[in-house]
């Protein structure tokens, strides 16, 4: 085949975009060189066009655009139209109307409103002694990480499920392990923990959700879920919580763990990590522990990563692992001596899921338990049946 022949198959068939260059050029017959640059050819076709389609509108004209889909669209993200400093517009091929709305900057007063409101938070967060836990021998550390939830989607559930499915299997891990000498709970929140990123009801990158609740409800409800959660486990044992950004919530999970870590200002039993790093790390005796969302670093580097951005843990430890969310599925990996272990979700599939059959998923939480000196020894599991 020649380059336009390659071309035309490509635009015939646009799953054969989504294959791998060198299994189709395999297949075909043809250079994986000349077949790259048919895709890249097509792909710079495809954002020419849509660009063409695309009208951009400024504060100044875009009544021109006020129709009843964007005063839905505007209501849907709780905008007014005097706040919207402009608005990309485009139709799909079905002929459905798109809105990508960028908001007048007004973060300097959000940034002294935010610090004045995280200064009452504080002033109000209860004082709380701390717990007499019962002293450990032969002492361990429980992981508890219950990741992508996806706080907000739609699954057909209601919009109550995803808290009685989370506080029942945080109870009933909590059940099973606590006869485990655990001395200590690590628990990363977030790891797409909501669905969206709020108004503009899509990903951090744009993509668009689905949400069965608007963006304030979704905060209010996640990071209230995430302090009952908490703060139950804290009267039976310490808790470290760790903010984990995911590629749905990237910048609301930092929201979240200012808010927590205010709230829990004056409780000595918790302990909150949101700082700016996006992976955090965790050392527990001869533990060593990365949590992250898993999207964004190839499997097979971490290892070095880790051992490269923590060099002093990493040879204080003998025990290294990747706690990491995303696929929403349990997969283990072991890497030059390091495991990258994923950890499984109990959410529910969307209709998006569901239309590309992704529906053998087991809905299953977790607790994983890391003696301090001989490293993990084993873990609790809950299903959640449908």
């Amino acid at each position: 085949m020649n380059r336009n022949e390659i071309i035309e198959k490509l635009k015939a068939k646009k799953g054969y975009l989504k294959k791998g260059v060198d299994w189709l050029a395999k297949s075909w017959g043809i250079s994986p060189k000349l077949l790259k640059e048919c895709k890249k050819e097509i792909a710079a076709e495809e954002y020419q066009q849509h660009k063409k389609t695309t009208q951009e509108f400024t504060n100044e004209n875009v009544n021109e655009i006020y129709d009843d889909g964007f005063k839905q669209h505007l209501s849907q993200i709780g905008l007014k139209l005097e706040d919207v400093k402009s608005v990309k517009f485009w139709q799909t091929s079905k002929g459905d109307s798109r809105y990508s709305v960028v908001p007048l900057n007004k973060w300097h007063e959000l940034d002294s409103e935010k610090n004045a409101f995280l200064e009452q938070v504080k002033k109000k967060s209860p004082k709380v002694s701390k717990y007499s836990y019962k002293p450990k021998t032969s002492a361990s550390l429980g992981v508890l990480s219950l990741p992508d939830i996806h706080y907000g989607k739609i699954t057909g559930e209601g919009p109550e499920a995803i808290e009685e499915h989370y506080m029942k299997v945080v109870m009933e891990l909590w059940e099973k392990a606590k006869g485990s000498n655990i001395e200590r709970l690590l628990m990363p929140i977030g790891n797409d923990g909501m669905n969206s990123e709020g108004l503009s009801k899509a990903t951090t990158a744009g993509t668009p959700q689905d949400d069965y609740m608007g963006w304030r409800q979704s905060f209010r409800g996640y990071w209230q879920l995430m302090d009952t959660a908490i703060t139950w486990l804290s009267e039976r044992v310490p808790v470290k919580v760790v903010i984990v950004q995911g590629n749905h919530d990237f910048e609301r999970m930092f929201y979240i763990g200012e808010l927590l870590e205010s709230r829990y200002a004056n409780n000595p039993n918790i302990d909150v990590d949101n700082s700016l790093d996006e992976r955090k790390y965790y050392q527990y005796g001869s533990n060593m522990f990365l949590n992250f969302h898993g999207d964004k670093v190839k499997r097979q580097n971490i290892p070095l990563l880790m051992a490269t951005e923590e060099p002093l843990m990493w040879s204080n430890t003998k025990f290294r692992e990747a706690l990491v969310g995303h696929i929403h599925k349990e997969l283990v990996d072991e890497i030059m001596g390091t495991k990258v272990r994923h950890i499984p979700s109990i959410c529910g599939n969307d209709e998006w899921h569901k239309g590309r059959a992704y529906v053998g998923t087991q809905r299953v939480g977790q607790m994983h338990i890391y003696h301090f000196e001989r490293g993990y020894e084993g873990m609790f599991q809950i299903n959640i049946i449908d």
